[in-house]
């Protein structure tokens, strides 16, 4: 008859060591999604200030097709009202 396996044993100093280990790996992750997290907020500024001049460039850009199609209009009524006059 085969003697049982007694397991495997871990001592607390190794217990200890594990979790000392895994608190120090948390603490990277930790840091290191503080920093991502910071890089998104200066991203969102970014992006925040592109859509801002976006915006602005395109009600500055509208009075222009506004402004051909006035001068097309009257061009078109002065020569109407040449071609009629005679």
């Amino acid at each position: 008859m085969a003697t049982p396996d007694p397991g495997v044993y871990i001592s607390s100093a190794q217990m200890y060591q594990e979790v000392r280990d895994l608190a120090q790996t948390v603490s990277r992750i930790e840091s290191k999604i503080d920093g991502i997290l910071d890089e998104t907020k200066d991203i969102r500024a970014d992006i925040a200030d592109h859509e801002l001049r976006i915006r602005t460039l395109e009600r500055a850009r509208w009075p222009l097709p506004t402004i051909g199609v006035l001068a097309g209009v009257a061009g078109a009524a002065t020569g109407a009202f040449a071609l009629f006059v005679r």
